[in-house]
């Protein structure tokens, strides 16, 4: 049976019982965030939609309801997710590669639109985070992506455009890429400076040492919690540079380079945010 090809369907910032300071946060970033939803599973979030992926700021339920999967996970970039369009096929390739995956999950939630209220419905796959060290990996079928990707809501003025790397921070590159390559086979995984590099369609998920992270990132790295193991940092391709950094320039450390601007995790709910053309 061939392999799955590995394209990011949306990356996952937990922002815990802080959704709202959260998206005051993102707004001030340059992101349109889509009015704020509620999942059949408890949790609630806004997306900062692009052309063919998003980002998602995922929360606490307003009620006080907590998502036991996402309990566990500090505030910052813990989940990485891939498209697909059977959800129950990736489920049997993961079983059959021995992987430790769990059931396919279904869930929905209601969007707003001016015709009234229809139900955004999704399955997904997901490894078992607890085997998982660098957060949620998981694969999303969208069953009503036009209730997803609309036009309306892929407009930034950051001028953001499509996510364009997730880097990881790993002790053993060669070791967490052994996960990808049972996933997707070999051939998407390619050594890179003494980490490794995951080809997911335009986006690099990036796999480097806490200390190449540290060295690229300096003070604005993302903070590990305690974890030897993290999601660190997200790349995001914009139209114009010179557009991005008006939209940012009252950001508290940013950092302006020659060919990116990159913002502070300690400013942007411990994610370190690069912008690029």
């Amino acid at each position: 049976m061939p392999k799955p090809q590995p394209i990011l369907d949306h990356v996952v910032i937990d922002v815990r019982d802080r959704i709202e300071e959260a998206a005051q946060c993102f707004r001030s970033l340059g992101f349109q965030l889509t009015p704020r939803g509620h999942h059949t599973l408890g949790s609630v979030n806004h997306l900062g939609m692009f052309t063919t992926d998003y980002l998602e700021l995922l929360g606490f339920g307003e009620n006080g309801t907590i998502r036991q999967e996402i309990s566990r996970f500090p505030v910052g970039l813990n989940g990485l997710v891939f498209k697909t369009p059977d959800a129950e096929a990736i489920h049997r390739e993961a079983m059959a590669a021995a992987l430790p995956v769990l059931p396919v999950q279904s869930f929905s939630r209601p969007v707003a639109l001016g015709g009234g209220v229809r139900d955004a419905r999704f399955r997904t796959t997901r490894l078992d985070p607890d085997q998982v060290a660098m957060g949620r990996v998981y694969f999303c079928e969208h069953l009503t992506p036009d209730l997803v990707w609309r036009p309306e809501w892929q407009s930034h003025a950051n001028g953001a455009l499509a996510i364009s790397r997730v880097v990881v921070a790993t002790a053993d590159p060669s070791g967490t890429a052994g996960l990808f390559r049972g996933l997707f086979g070999d051939e998407p995984v390619t050594d890179s400076q003494g980490g490794r590099v995951v080809a997911a369609g335009g986006v690099q998920v990036e796999l480097s040492t806490p200390d190449a992270v540290a060295g690229e990132f300096g003070e604005a790295a993302a903070q590990p919690s305690g974890r030897t193991e993290y999601m660190a940092a997200l790349g995001i391709k914009v139209r114009s540079l010179p557009e991005a950094e008006r939209s940012l320039r009252s950001i508290p450390g940013l950092r302006v380079e020659t060919d990116r601007l990159i913002v502070p995790a300690n400013a942007a709910f411990n994610t370190t945010i690069i912008f690029s053309e």
